[in-house]
Order: C-alpha cells, then sequence, then structure tokens
C-alpha cells in the first residue's frame, strides 16, 4: 500500500489541517485554513482506500456502509488528537473524510467570544441556546467549549451530550457529565431527548437539531425547565428563528412561536473566515440576546426586524455579524472581498466600506502616506 493511515494522520496534526479526504484516483488531500492540498504521491486505488477504511473502522462500521453506503464515528489518535469519521460509498468504491477535533478545548478568549456575554447565558437555570452556521465553522468547538466551563464551574449541574458522534471527552469536574452517542448508546436524537428527561438533567447538549421530532423535544425539554444547548446549519438569527418555526406544519406554527419567544435565550451565529495578516482563520460572530422586544417580534413574526434590534442591543452583549465583519476589516484581519461575500446586507455593507475607506483615505493623505491595502483610495 502506498499510505500508512498513522503517517497521513501525524500530517494532519502537525501541519494543524482541519480535514483529510481519502478516495480513489487522488491522492490524499488535506484541509488547510479552508484550502485544500494535495499530499505527495501516487493516487489511491481502490485497494489502498479500503485498506485505510478497515486500519480504523470496526467490523460493525464496515457492516453499516455495505448495508446503509455510510458509517460516522469517532476515534482517539493516540493522546495527539480525536477525528471524526464520515465513511462511505462512492461509484462502488470506499471513501473516507476525517475531521480532526483538538484534544484541547479553547478559552472564550480565545475563540473570541465576549466572556461576560456568555458566562451570564452559561448560568441561566433553564432555555434554550442555539450555536448556529456552516458546516465547519467551529459549531463543536464553541460548544464543547461552553460545556467545559459549565463542568468546571458549577457543581450543580448534571450534563448530557447527545452526539453523532462523540467528538470532545468531558471528563467530571464539579458537574457530573453523560455522554449519549446516537447509534452507539441509543438509536436517535429524539429517541434520546424523550429518556433524557427521566436522567434527572440540567443542562443538555443536543449535538445535531436536524428534524422535526428533535427540534420540538428540545424545545419541550426547554421548556420544562432545562438549559438545552442545540445547533443549526444556519447563518444568522433571525434565519434560525425562520428555520425551526417552518421545520413545524402551518396549523402549528403559531404555538411554535410563542413557544421559542418564551424558551429561547440565545442565537449565535458564527463563520469561520480565511485571515488576510497571516496563515489562519479568523471566528466572526452574531449574538442575539432574547430581550422583550425580540420575544414579540419572534411571537408576532416580524424576524426581519430582529436585525434591527441586534443593533441597537449593544447593552446586552448583542452584536450583528456584519458588524462584526466590519471590524475585523477595519482591524486589518480580514479582506475586503471576505466582508462582502459573507455579510447578510450587501448594499448597506458596501456604503460603509466607502465611508470606511474615504475616511482613511483621506486620514493618510494629511498624513502625508499613501492608502494601505486594506483600506484603498476612492475611484476619482
Amino acid at each position: 500500500m502506498s499510505y500508512q493511515m498513522s503517517d497521513l494522520l501525524q500530517l494532519v496534526v502537525s501541519e494543524g489541517a482541519s480535514d483529510l479526504h481519502i478516495r480513489v484516483g487522488v491522492p490524499p488531500v488535506i484541509r488547510l485554513h479552508g484550502i485544500l492540498h494535495r499530499v505527495e504521491g501516487p493516487p489511491c486505488t481502490n485497494e489502498d482506500t479500503e485498506e485505510l477504511m478497515r486500519s480504523i473502522s470496526s467490523d460493525d462500521h464496515i457492516q453499516q456502509v455495505r448495508e446503509n453506503g455510510t458509517a460516522d464515528f469517532g476515534f482517539a489518535f493516540g493522546d495527539m488528537a480525536r477525528f471524526r469519521v464520515s465513511v462511505f460509498k462512492e461509484r462502488g468504491q470506499f471513501a473516507l473524510v476525517l475531521r480532526q477535533i483538538p484534544n484541547k478545548l479553547l478559552t472564550l478568549e480565545q475563540i473570541g467570544l465576549p466572556r461576560q456575554t456568555i458566562m451570564t447565558l452559561l448560568y441561566k437555570p433553564r432555555g434554550l441556546i442555539l450555536v448556529t452556521g456552516p458546516t465547519g465553522s467551529g459549531k463543536s468547538t464553541t460548544l464543547a467549549s461552553m460545556i467545559d466551563i459549565i463542568n468546571q464551574e458549577r457543581d450543580d449541574a448534571h450534563i448530557v451530550t447527545i452526539e453523532d458522534p462523540i467528538e470532545y471527552y468531558h471528563y467530571h469536574k464539579k458537574a457530573i457529565v453523560t455522554q449519549r452517542e446516537v447509534h452507539v448508546d441509543v438509536p436517535s436524537f429524539a429517541e434520546a431527548l424523550r429518556r433524557v428527561l427521566r436522567q434527572d438533567p440540567d443542562i443538555i447538549l443536543v449535538g445535531e437539531m436536524r428534524d422535526l421530532e428533535t427540534i420540538e423535544a428540545a424545545i419541550t425539554a426547554a421548556e420544562t425547565g432545562h438549559l438545552v444547548f442545540g445547533t443549526l446549519h444556519t447563518t444568522g438569527a433571525a434565519k434560525t428563528i425562520d428555520r425551526i418555526v417552518n421545520a413545524f406544519p402551518m396549523n402549528q406554527q403559531e404555538m411554535i412561536r410563542i413557544q421559542l419567544s418564551t424558551v429561547l435565550q440565545a442565537v449565535i451565529s458564527q463563520l469561520l473566515i480565511p485571515r488576510c495578516d497571516k496563515p489562519g482563520r479568523v471566528a466572526v460572530y452574531e449574538i442575539m440576546i432574547n430581550t422583550p422586544s425580540i420575544a414579540a417580534l419572534i411571537r408576532d413574526n416580524k424576524t426581519f426586524r430582529i436585525a434591527s434590534d441586534i443593533q441597537t442591543g449593544a447593552k446586552y452583549g448583542m452584536v450583528t455579524l456584519d458588524g462584526y465583519l466590519m471590524e475585523k476589516y477595519m482591524q486589518g484581519i480580514i479582506a475586503r472581498e471576505e466582508v462582502i461575500n459573507k455579510c447578510q446586507d450587501p448594499v448597506t455593507m458596501m456604503q460603509k466600506l466607502q465611508e470606511y475607506d474615504i475616511a482613511k483615505a483621506a486620514e493618510a493623505a494629511r498624513a502625508g502616506v499613501a492608502p494601505t491595502a486594506a483600506a484603498p483610495a476612492p475611484a476619482s
């Protein structure tokens, strides 16, 4: 065989790559700072890929792939890292994608979240806190760091996590932690949520609110006096609320809006953006805290006005995604194109960028220096 899995995993860890792709017809590929790079070497053959797959997969996982076409699981690479693995069939051949899960949890400061705002949320006695964003945006890392803080600081908390697969292992500190893996310890998220209320939980983490039954069970758990954390693949608070409401039949949507307006504590949306000042990526956030004004907008189906409340909610710890993007651009951390591509209101953002660039150019002119690349002079 041309490649050894241990060598490939060592490369992923040493380079700080986020993902490893293995499939027939191309050399192994790592994703570094969002960019795909091919490993030097010949293309993988069908035999290479199957042998690499077998080196980390149990007989049960291989049987799952043969029967269902895919299997997801996690495993530890010594003491260096854990990996979340997806093994699947494509064009009749095996393929793998491995996502690196760092062993060391990050602090709120390292993640870039405001400590005071987040700590207030982590001590809420009940409610629903959603961390949202596209695949690969760091949702699992953010949630794991939040759970670790509760684990370290709260001696009144039994934390139950429901994950597919378990990514970060949490050991008992001040709190007690129960981690249940879907398809290993319980057949589904919805089934785990139905059973969890009998297990004396205080904090419940739902790894993915992927279907109506799971969303409904998570809201019910939050309503009945538990602090529930969940994830959705949405960007922005308004879109997140719309996504939850629209998952329900029309005749239930008004009731769900009323329930959400009561149980929702916060929506934290995040993206990972390539840096322009040095290699790597930086997280940008939108943080919505549920105030009486926002609760009324949710109840009245006026989510399109939530962005305005977030803009004026700085005293509650709120920040818009576009505001966060603009701040990172002004600091010279992310490029102008990234701001335009990732913002939620391109028209307003273009206007703000132009105003900032004009002001920056005028400042540079007064100082007698040429404008920087991060703040180009306006076109004449």
